[in-house]
């Protein structure tokens, strides 16, 4: 009995190792975003069934979701050195599941993404071909490199939401403006990730932004980023209808000036992590701001499921 217990328990802690390799919740973000995307800004005619019942679009966001996890695992799979020193208590628990075993996995996730997509067209075949190599590429070798690691990062994180927006067939210019101000805040978490990884990138001789330039370069280039979210806020709250949702841009202007505060005070790990933080609630908050948008199409919903 007590042999068996050890067993679950070790099993528990693999299937918890697993689900941290693949951040579990990130995904589940990104999920919920989708979704609400979908309801309340490409398609807010439909009723909540009609989506929640559209097999073409749940196969795309099960893709998303299994492409996404891959490319975690891969990422871990090449950063594994690199993590020891950054992460050490994170690496120990990503390490109770062998490397043979994520590859495995990682195989595995892609194939099912693939099989997902043709269920809803050959177009969305090529999509997620492009998207698996271009999460390879940038693991394998981008993400080295000065500069273009943090672009390439910051493009495949929003690379999600374009699949949904492609199936719709809308790409109007509220969307591009909308994903800019997105672009430019994961650019800034890139290069906070830079900041806060500097010791295990100097050891895999990374050539990261920090490194080669140092730390109050980077500085201003993520002050000179901050600042660029004006452009794409500013158009929003005056040129595009967005409903109640400028709320967010405000609060997402004083939470960027609180970032700048502490940036300029940051000389530890820590305050990176903090500045990390930050941006996080930035992103998180703005997905579900998403609901600010319209407030009579969410009060629709409700009493439609009321």
């Amino acid at each position: 009995m007590g042999a068996l217990s050890r067993k679950n328990k070790h099993l528990l802690l693999k299937m918890f190792s697993l689900f941290s390799v693949v951040r579990g919740y990130n995904i589940l973000i990104i999920i919920i975003a989708q979704y609400l995307t979908s309801i309340f800004i490409l398609a807010p005619g439909k009723s909540l069934k009609e989506i929640f019942l559209d097999t073409n679009l749940f196969m795309l966001v099960a893709a998303c979701a299994a492409v996404i996890a891959a490319g975690y695992i891969i990422n871990n799979f090449y950063d594994s050195e690199k993590d020891l020193i950054n992460r050490p208590r994170k690496t120990q628990l990503d390490r109770l599941v062998s490397q043979n075993t994520k590859l495995s996995f990682y195989f595995v996730l892609n194939f099912l993404a693939i099989i997902a997509a043709s269920y809803v067209s050959f177009k969305a075949v090529l999509f997620f071909a492009g998207y698996i190599f271009g999460i390879w590429i940038y693991s394998h070798k981008l993400k080295k490199w000065t500069l273009i690691g943090n672009i390439v990062a910051a493009t495949l994180a929003i690379t999600p939401f374009f699949a949904i927006f492609l199936y719709y067939g809308n790409l109007d210019l509220v969307i591009f403006v909308h994903a800019s101000f997105l672009f430019l805040v994961i650019m800034m978490r890139e290069l906070v990730k830079d900041l806060e990884n500097i010791k295990g990138d100097l050891a895999q001789d990374y050539r990261t932004i920090p490194i080669v330039l140092g730390e109050k370069s980077s500085k201003w280039f993520l002050t000179a980023l901050a600042g660029l979210t004006i452009i794409p806020i500013y158009f929003l709250v005056n040129h595009f209808s967005i409903g109640h949702m400028y709320l967010y841009f405000y609060l997402s202007v004083m939470m960027l000036l609180i970032f700048l505060l502490v940036l300029w005070r940051s000389k530890k790990k820590i305050h990176y992590l903090l500045l990390h933080n930050i941006l996080k609630l930035v992103i998180v908050a703005g997905v579900f701001c998403i609901l600010l948008l319209d407030i009579h199409v969410v009060l629709n919903r409700i009493n439609l499921l009321l």
